[in-house]
């Protein structure tokens, strides 16, 4: 069953005085991407993270938020960075000297600048921090899988109706282009006997002209290869978890063969539905984007 690369998830958790809410929305993209945003606390972790979100949702631009609060203690503790407070003190005073400037340095300029107090995310309750961040991760995946399972189905229902409107109007060209040869054989009959009013035509040549002429307009091959593309695409979308890419590339095919059939038809019939069939191909390849 495919799923959609669209998804919204919101869970939390509690482990004792320990609080996690984890919030995850996936938008489309070609590729696997993250964007977090986790508290120091969980620096260490990141990469377990990916793991864990990356055996659930194979494709797409993922946004992860995670917020961590405790009843008895700081999540994250502050710390004064003392070795840069007292350089940030010896080079005012350096200035102070070479510039000859009087006034004493107070402690509230010397706290305005940064990193004087820095968190300390060496925390030794980050094992719990992340027990707990782990479980709320699993049970927003499990509610973002559900969505995106749920638009996926809508999504399936989508391409089957246009795979099937795309092979009857493949069946109409076929049956037009069936009948071209017959046509512009009457077509060069008339042009020759207005041509060559009082002179034998000559049969034998005149079917010679009309079989290469055959050749060159026999869409067959290509709709039959179209037929076998949609089947295809069917059974992909029915049989693979993430066809996005597969799909991809098998649109490429059906929009190089009814290119061809464009080329080689001369009926105005075939043509139109040649820009029809461009059409729901484009859609189709729009509607790809927005799956695994």
């Amino acid at each position: 069953m495919i799923s959609s690369m669209t998804g919204f998830g919101r869970a939390s958790h509690k482990i004792g005085d320990i609080e996690v809410l984890v919030e995850i929305r996936s938008v489309n993209n070609r590729f696997l991407d993250f964007s977090l945003r986790i508290p120091r606390v969980l620096a260490d972790y990141e990469s377990q993270i990916k793991e864990l979100v990356g055996k659930s949702l194979s494709r797409g631009r993922i946004n992860i938020a995670i917020s961590l609060t405790s009843e008895s203690s700081n999540v994250q503790q502050l710390v004064l960075n003392r070795p840069l407070a007292q350089s940030y003190s010896r080079l005012v005073k350096e200035l102070q000297k070479d510039l000859g400037l009087a006034g004493e340095i107070q402690l509230s300029q010397l706290l305005n600048l940064p990193d004087i107090i820095v968190v300390d995310d060496k925390t030794p309750e980050a094992e719990r921090y992340w027990e707990c961040t782990r479980a709320a991760l699993v049970k927003v995946l499990e509610d973002i899988q559900v969505m995106r399972h749920k638009e996926g189905e809508e999504l399936l229902k989508d391409f089957v109706r246009r795979i099937n409107s795309l092979d009857g109007m493949i069946t109409r060209a076929a049956e037009l282009g069936a009948r071209q040869p017959a046509a512009e054989m009457e077509k060069l009959r008339q042009r020759i006997a207005l041509l060559v009013k009082d002179e034998h035509i000559d049969e034998g040549r005149l079917e010679n002209e009309l079989a290469l002429m055959a050749d060159r307009l026999d869409i067959t091959e290509e709709c039959v290869r179209f037929h076998s593309h949609n089947k295809a695409f069917i059974h992909i979308l029915e049989n693979e978890s993430a066809p996005g890419r597969k799909l991809n590339f098998l649109l490429q095919e059906m929009h190089r063969e009814v290119n061809t059939i464009g080329s080689k038809s001369n009926s105005l019939e075939i043509s139109h539905l040649v820009v029809e069939i461009k059409d729901e191909v484009e859609k189709l390849r729009e509607q790809i984007q927005n799956i695994e």
